[in-house]
């Protein structure tokens, strides 16, 4: 390699722009590439306010991907034509967008579709092609999200709290809902979230005052979302802060505000009711041996009037197992792809 080849390497400044809608490891390529060959990389985040995925919660995904240190990330809201045919001076409007943010415009266009040769004909720049027939990372974002269960692989941990399908083990104490939460995250190859009430209470004896119940809650809200980063497709959770506020009311007879509006904000794909047909067993956290069945309709009722989706499990502990698999795997069937919410927690 001579001198002069050698020095130009990561010198001059890149642009690439695009929607992220969302981020993926093909996006992840790109904009890692286009570091590596200049020396400042400006990545145009667009959006608009029509879009399916809102551009600020993109450009938080892209933020934490790519620190600043190492990229520099630009949000732009403008409401800008999509296409050529969408306005006549369409590659004028997005020359002067550029040049706002690089007005001297960049040395290199970095991009996997054909416009970058356009583009970086009108700002005067070079073209580098990447991955154009997306053989290195053979995903689109319109892929996930039309199905991305089968494309999971792909979807940065970032991203995934977004997409992954949040399972709920939900009814009285004593009906297996740890065993069993154990038992299909093993099945699914995944993670599960555990009572996070057991390790706070455990100095205590297992007893359970007023003021845990808020500790409580977010201690379980924040064991999920640092885990649902490392699920794999579904996230299996012993318990949710639904549940807390129902034992708040039952054991203390009332419950924060705060903590029965958080509860009824959050999003989970699908409850597995376990009712009381199997054997108390004391384990030094558990109350109420004597109204199992009352608990259980309080827990239903809840469903129900939150119009929460749920399946009741019941049966001896292997058929527990068959029947909450068969409801997740339907949950995760393709026919099920588009029609299931993303989730509205913050990742």
């Amino acid at each position: 390699m001579d001198a002069e080849h050698s020095k130009a390497i990561g010198s001059g400044t890149g642009l690439i722009l695009g929607k992220f809608m969302p981020p993926h490891l093909g996006h992840q390529y790109l904009v890692d590439f286009g570091r590596h060959y200049v020396r400042e990389l400006t990545v145009l985040v667009c959006s608009l306010p029509s879009e399916p995925i809102s551009g600020e919660l993109r450009y938080r995904w892209m933020c934490e991907m790519f620190p600043q240190a190492t990229v520099r990330l630009v949000h732009v809201t403008d409401d800008l034509p999509q296409e050529p045919k969408d306005h006549p001076q369409f590659w004028q409007i997005w020359h002067d967008v550029v040049r706002r943010y690089l007005p001297s415009g960049p040395d290199f266009v970095f991009a996997c579709e054909d416009y970058g040769y356009r583009l970086a004909e009108i700002l005067g720049a070079r073209y580098i092609p990447v991955d154009r027939g997306r053989d290195l990372v053979p995903v689109s974002a319109t892929a996930i999200r039309n199905d991305p269960m089968a494309h999971w692989r792909y979807i940065p941990p970032v991203v995934r709290p977004y997409y992954v399908r949040r399972v709920c083990l939900f009814g009285p104490e004593s009906t297996g809902k740890t065993t069993l939460a154990a038992d299909l995250a093993k099945h699914y190859d995944t993670v599960w979230v555990g009572e996070h009430a057991r390790p706070l209470l455990d100095h205590k004896a297992g007893v359970c005052d007023v003021a845990d119940i808020p500790l409580i809650a977010r201690g379980q809200i924040a064991a999920e979302e640092a885990l649902a980063r490392q699920a794999n497709r579904i996230l299996i959770c012993d318990t949710d802060p639904l549940l807390t506020t129902v034992w708040s009311d039952v054991l203390f007879n009332g419950c924060p505000d705060w903590l029965h509006s958080a509860a009824e904000q959050r999003h989970y794909d699908l409850y597995l009711l376990l009712d009381v047909d199997v054997p108390w067993v004391q384990d030094g956290q558990r109350y109420l041996s004597h109204a199992r069945r009352d608990f259980f309709v309080r827990c239903r009722d809840v469903l129900t009037q939150l119009n929460r989706p749920f399946v009741g499990i019941k049966g001896n502990w292997d058929e527990r197992l068959a029947a909450a698999t068969r409801a997740i795997d339907d949950l995760l069937s393709p026919r099920r792809a588009g029609s299931v919410q993303p989730n509205a927690a913050p990742s």
